[in-house]
């Protein structure tokens, strides 16, 4: 074995005890997937996914990772989380039956079902413990190969900090950039797209990542000759192979039953990736699935005999104990014993979890049975609520829904009587205790959230006239971020060497390096993704999508495991990364996009900022790279060359967010827009002010947050009208902002008439200056809605248009 060539100083012995304690771990997360089946079947658990079959391959790859290494997997990996020590048999169950409890269920507290692994990678006040010390996995996420862009960017982070230098506490996240980005996908998920992807970015970088695939032959009931040309994902990935005409990959095939040859294999793969920063794709072939894919079927039904006696055979456990006994490591009745032993260990620790998880529910559940017994007796619902209270008694194992649902139908019974208010208390401070167990963390709750950023106005020399292309505003901010903060990277489609489309970053290559400054291939879910790797290691990433159109195919990634993360680690995993993008008006289908509304509805969790200008977006950069938030900012793609008045401290100023600006003020309708619609807006209301009708205008500035300090209401108490003009479909974002606005902030109270919205036609714009003019609000058109509502209200003053 590699072990005894490295380490001359191992004895047989040695060899013998670290065999023996890989199958006791082997053998011990086979009883968790066992057990945990049964729990599921006899209703203790709700849904089950486990890592049996898998166990062998997955001691070979925990030996070869170190500290600071990261894996981005999937929810088969429970062997490896066990063997390098952050899971045990106890927080197996707990995360099975949903515990919401990180002391119990540190990987989600119940917010993802079992089999989705995290470590903690922040300190109980939000800030970075020392990643380089740890062992470390990054959030899981469902989606199948939703893992993958993820793993490009905690693979780059190395070779960031292999390169770079100056970045700020680089030891505590990395030494010398030596950390692997451990990546695992079952076979069939590697049909995905963000699996290519993923693979062929990874070699264009040439970053130190090891990808394994467990290949078992099917996905979920379906073969791999339906998922794969060949049927193997190693044999069509040969071109990818590196050889003297150029860089690629190390590729590695093994069978996942061979103890030995796993781990050769793996120490092997460790040490090119390690050393060389070259990646490394390791087909794992010959797995099985002895449960099948999960608790809701059964692989009796989609495989034949002869392949479930192959894999009754070639069970990888099955395997491992044979070659022990050959090598005389162990004999049957050794192994046996270990077996034994490891069900009990398996029964007592599925035990504690139960109780731990149970008997607090319980406590509850007898609590607003006494209270209830308590208050029947001189209700005059006295039998009603005995009912109430006698169902909840009778059952043995219960949820809190269950005891909430009693309490709440309970209080419907004491209306006007004694102990109403008694039991309306005890209810509010069992949904104040309980909700945050389920909704915490959407955002940041450290002090270094967005609400920690104070607004700095930006400054100007006397005299200075709007004479700067916004294109260079951003340009000059982005020098000054890049120079303050070394940890600032920035790539993106064109980015690099021209200096991005716009020109935003002209120069910013030359000046900073090809490291920080970077193009990259046309693949947008990838882009984020290295943006979310790198920021979930210390670095603070600015991803780019060209336009804001494309960012469709990265909303997956933002949604699903960036949008999320704050909220399914409960606090314990960040990712500050900011996405860059340009979008609202210009000309045609694919360049005019503001599909705001879906984008806001993907992406609770983020913040959305949507300046409407660049002095405002360079300030949205200057402060969220003060915070540990992820946020999508929206430069307005029309706004490059206009002029504006150049700040004299750049870096500095700062854009507050989730803050409403007041552009003009009035005292007839209130009109609220952002981004690019806004300078029509303002169009518009000068040209109604000449006939007699004064409008206030209002920049949103952000739409996620939305107008915390309710400055929108406080107009409408003025003005009593309201028209919100936006850019989006109808009911796209302008819905939102109506909700915000009329239900948030109760901004009903202040109407005299109906609220209303001005948006873009349903379909697309046509190309060219009339397509923009026919599908999306024009100065003309916001005069006449807002004149025909006040015309509403005084027709003799306001004579109608038409």
């Amino acid at each position: 074995m590699v072990k005894e060539e490295h380490n001359t100083t191992l004895t047989f012995e040695d060899f013998k005890t670290e065999v023996i304690n890989d199958y006791k771990l082997a053998i011990t997360s086979r009883e968790c997937s066992l057990l945990g089946r049964k729990e599921v079947l006899t209703g203790k658990a709700k849904f089950g996914i486990f890592g049996d079959g898998k166990e062998v391959p997955q001691l070979a790859m925990a030996k070869a990772f170190q500290n600071g290494d990261f894996r981005s997997g999937y929810y088969r990996d429970q062997t490896f989380m066990m063997a390098i020590g952050e899971l045990t048999p106890v927080q197996f169950f707990a995360g099975l039956y949903g515990h919401t409890d990180l002391t119990f269920d540190p990987m989600s507290a119940g917010r993802q079902m079992g089999g989705h692994f995290v470590t903690h990678s922040l300190n109980e006040d939000g800030s970075w413990k020392n990643l380089a010390q740890q062992k470390n996995s990054s959030a899981d996420i469902s989606p199948t190969a939703g893992q993958m862009p993820r793993l490009l960017g905690l693979a780059q982070a190395s070779k960031i900090y292999r390169n770079v230098e100056g970045i700020t506490n680089a030891s505590n996240f990395s030494t010398n950039g030596n950390e692997i980005a451990w990546g695992t996908i079952g076979n069939a998920s590697t049909s995905e797209g963000l699996f290519f992807e993923t693979i062929n970015a990874a070699g264009v970088l040439q970053v130190p990542m090891v990808m394994s695939v467990w290949d078992d032959e099917y996905g979920i009931s379906v073969h791999a000759r339906h998922q794969t040309t060949k049927e193997n994902i190693s044999e069509i990935l040969k071109g990818y192979q590196r050889d003297e005409k150029g860089n690629g990959y190390e590729i590695f095939r093994v069978k996942g039953w061979d103890y030995a040859e796993l781990i050769a294999t793996y120490e092997k793969a460790a040490a090119i990736a390690r050393e060389e920063h070259v990646p490394v794709l390791i087909h794992v072939q010959e797995l099985t699935q002895p449960q099948g894919h999960s608790t809701s079927g059964s692989h009796e039904r989609y495989k034949n005999s002869e392949r479930l006696g192959w894999e009754k055979e070639f069970d990888c456990l099955r395997q491992m104990r044979l070659w022990m006994i050959a090598i005389n490591i162990a004999s049957p009745e050794e192994l046996d014993t270990i077996d034994s032993e490891a069900k009990k260990e398996v029964l007592e620790a599925k035990k504690e979890a139960w109780n731990n998880f149970i008997q607090p529910i319980i406590n509850e559940q007898k609590e607003l049975i006494a209270l209830l017994e308590k208050l029947a007796p001189t209700s005059i619902n006295k039998d009603f609520i005995l009912k109430h209270s006698a169902d909840l008694k009778a059952i043995k194992n219960p949820l809190k829904k269950e005891i909430l649902i009693a309490a709440r139908k309970s209080l419907r019974l004491l209306i006007n009587q004694n102990g109403h208010n008694e039991l309306a208390q005890w209810i509010s401070n069992y949904i104040a205790t309980t909700q945050p167990k389920f909704s915490s963390n959407l955002h940041s709750e450290s002090q270094f959230n967005v609400h920690s950023v104070q607004k700095v106005a930006p400054t100007y020399n006397e005299n200075t006239s709007a004479d700067t292309d916004g294109r260079m505003i951003l340009r000059d901010n982005f020098d000054a971020l890049f120079n303050k903060y070394p940890e600032v990277l920035i790539f993106g489609e064109d980015a690099g060497t021209i200096g991005d489309v716009n020109q935003g970053l002209e120069g910013m290559q030359e000046k900073y390096g090809e490291l920080r400054v970077a193009d990259t291939g046309i693949r947008e879910a990838t882009i984020v993704g290295q943006g979310i790797g790198m920021a979930l290691r210390g670095l603070r990433p600015i991803a780019e999508i060209q336009y804001l159109d494309y960012l469709l195919y990265a909303i997956q990634i933002m949604s699903d495991d960036l949008a999320t993360l704050q909220y399914r680690t409960v606090g314990k995993q960040k990712a500050p990364l900011i996405v860059r993008t340009r979008g609202h008006r210009l000309e045609g289908i694919w360049h005019s996009g503001s599909p705001m509304g879906m984008i806001i509805n993907a992406v609770r969790g983020m913040h959305v900022l949507v300046p409407r200008n660049m002095t405002q977006a360079a300030g949205f950069y200057n402060s969220l790279l003060e915070c540990d938030e992820p946020a999508l900012v929206i430069e307005c793609l029309n706004g490059y060359r206009l002029k504006e008045v150049a700040p004299t401290n750049y870096g500095e100023f700062k854009t507050p967010i989730g803050v409403v600006e007041t552009l003009k003020e009035g005292t007839d309708i209130t009109l609220v827009s952002y981004g690019s619609t806004l300078r029509l807006v303002q169009q518009a209301a000068n040209e109604l002010l000449e006939v007699g009708i004064n409008c206030e205008v209002i920049d949103t500035q952000s739409l996620l947050p939305f107008d915390l300090n309710h400055d929108i209401v406080k107009s409408l108490a003025k003005t009593n009208r309201l028209l919100v003009v936006d850019e989006d479909v109808p009911g796209g974002a302008s819905a939102f902002i109506l909700q915000q606005i009329i239900e948030i902030q109760d901004g009903y109270k202040y109407l005299d008439s109906k609220p209303e919205t001005l948006t873009a036609k349903a379909h697309r714009p046509a190309y060219g200056t009339d397509g923009d003019y026919f599908s999306k609000p024009s100065a003309e058109d916001i005069f006449e809605k807002v004149y025909s509502m006040i015309h509403e209200s005084n027709p003799a003053k306001f004579p109608s248009l038409y």
